[in-house]
């Protein structure tokens, strides 16, 4: 009946599919998101993209779908510099990297859902989108005892109201952003210094900063920006401590 109640609900809403952007933050500024409505739908079902934009804080994500060698290297930094982070993980990852994932919780980091497969969601019947969210969950609760995953990375972006409402049904907050560059393509790295300059000419108040742990950029400069943001007066909080999270509900 539940199940049922929550497919109704969830159908009621139009599907409009959108491909999240912002235009980039330039000294210090706001950033604004692309397309008009895109605010109104994200604030509607308690979405994020930014944190409070009047205090100097950081949330530091990554989206992790394979691994490429270099989250050690990232989880090293993190401990050495004492700043938390959330990994947004998908079901190959889960399943090829459990050790890794252990390491995550241990070392006091939140791990996210980014779906069993990564598929556009807004292509996806409701109730597969919850056994895709579902999996995630589970497999992560079995490796690592994280029984809590409150947050949820939309695969590549894309959403539209429907999903939103189905996730947050299933008491997600989906995680957008506000600092991003392309840094996925594995084939075009082009040094730290390229972007440790793209994120840190972003750096603006409540900012949430995606990065891909599979860039050797990313990896070789995080600890040249950490240092930098916090020369400005920056501080890196957890992304729990943004705001109250309702707890999961379980149809």
């Amino acid at each position: 009946m539940l199940l049922s109640l929550f497919t109704l609900q969830a159908a009621a809403y139009q599907e409009v599919p959108h491909h999240f952007g912002f235009k980039k933050s330039k000294g210090g500024q706001l950033p604004s998101i692309d397309q008009e409505g895109f605010k109104n739908i994200i604030d509607k079902h308690g979405a994020i993209f930014t944190g409070d934009t009047s205090k100097k804080e950081l949330f530091l994500t990554f989206d992790n779908g394979y691994e490429n060698g270099y989250t050690a290297r990232i989880l090293d930094t993190l401990k050495e510099k004492k700043v938390p982070a959330i990994f947004f993980v998908t079901g190959h990852y889960v399943k090829d990297q459990p050790e890794l994932l252990k390491r995550m919780r241990a070392e006091g980091h939140l791990i996210g859902n980014h779906s069993w497969s990564h598929p556009d969601m807004t292509k996806v019947a409701n109730p597969k989108i919850k056994e895709e969210l579902d999996k995630v969950k589970e497999a992560v609760t079995q490796v690592t005892g994280q029984k809590e995953m409150q947050f949820l990375r939309p695969p590549r972006g894309i959403f539209s109201e429907r999903t939103l409402a189905v996730s947050k049904d299933l008491g997600y907050t989906n995680v957008f952003w506000s600092i991003a560059y392309k840094d996925w393509d594995t084939k075009t790295q082009r040094g730290w210094k390229y972007a440790y300059d793209n994120v840190t000419a972003q750096l603006h108040p409540g900012a949430v900063i995606l990065l891909h742990s599979v860039s050797k950029d990313n990896a070789d400069a995080l600890g040249s920006i950490i240092d930098a943001a916090r020369k400005q007066g920056y501080e890196f909080k957890a992304l729990d401590q943004l705001r109250p999270v309702p707890p999961l509900v379980t149809p």
